[in-house]
C-alpha cells in the first residue's frame, strides 16, 4: 500500500508563490509517475501536473504553464510544485497522486491519493 504525505500549501496574495510536497512510501515500484491534482469549491477534481519515474517531459495543465514547475527526487520518493504568480483561480485543494507506470491525465486511473492540502489566493 503507497502513502502519500504531502506538505505545504496556505494562504498567499496573488501573484505569490506556494510550494507543495509529496513524499511517498510503501512502494516497491520502480516505474512510476506521480502529480498533482486540485479540486475548487463547486467543481470537478482536475489535473494540474505529473512527472515519471525519469523525470522526462514533465506534463502541465495549459493553465499553469509558465507559472507552475514540477520536480522530483527519486532518492526521496518525492514529487514538489512549486506554484508562482499564483492567481485567485489557483485556490483549492491539491492532491498528490502516485501510479505505476506512466503519466495519465484521467483522474481515475490514479490509485494513490493524498489526504489534499489547501492552497489559498487572495485577490
Amino acid at each position: 500500500q503507497v502513502q502519500l504525505v504531502e506538505s505545504g500549501g496556505g494562504l498567499v496574495q496573488a501573484g505569490g508563490s506556494l510550494r507543495l510536497s509529496c513524499a511517498a512510501s510503501g512502494h516497491t515500484i520502480s516505474t512510476y509517475a506521480m502529480g498533482w491534482f486540485r479540486q475548487a469549491p463547486g467543481k470537478e477534481r482536475e489535473f494540474v501536473a505529473a512527472s515519471d519515474w525519469n523525470a522526462g517531459s514533465p506534463v502541465l495543465e495549459d493553465s499553469v504553464k509558465g507559472r507552475f514547475t514540477i520536480s522530483r527526487d527519486n532518492a526521496k520518493n518525492t514529487v514538489i510544485l512549486q506554484m508562482n504568480s499564483l492567481k485567485p483561480e489557483d485556490t483549492a485543494v491539491y492532491y498528490c497522486v502516485f501510479r505505476g507506470g506512466r503519466i495519465v491525465l484521467n483522474r481515475n486511473y490514479w490509485p494513490y491519493w493524498g489526504q489534499g492540502t489547501q492552497a489559498t489566493v487572495s485577490s
